[in-house]
């Protein structure tokens, strides 16, 4: 048996009319997966800001107040 050349197969594929169609839903189901996986992150964040504990936040840092005094006292020497 003779194998087919690639011309072949792209003429066939090509004159084909059910072809366009399902190539240009597939595009467009491609294109809303794509757009859904983008766009779920940025919609959840309204969500996210009612709930209480949703964020981590780092503990306050202690104030020592020291540099204000120094920077007063070595302006006035």
């Amino acid at each position: 048996m003779r194998p087919m050349n690639r011309n072949a197969l792209d003429t066939n594929r090509k004159s084909n009319p059910m072809s366009a169609p399902v190539r240009a839903v597939s595009l467009v189901l491609r294109t809303l997966i794509v757009c859904v996986a983008l766009a779920v992150p940025v919609l959840a964040m309204p969500a996210m800001d009612g709930v209480e504990g949703s964020r981590i936040e780092a503990p306050a840092l202690k104030k020592q107040g020291a540099g204000f005094v120094l920077l007063v006292s070595l302006q006035r020497a």
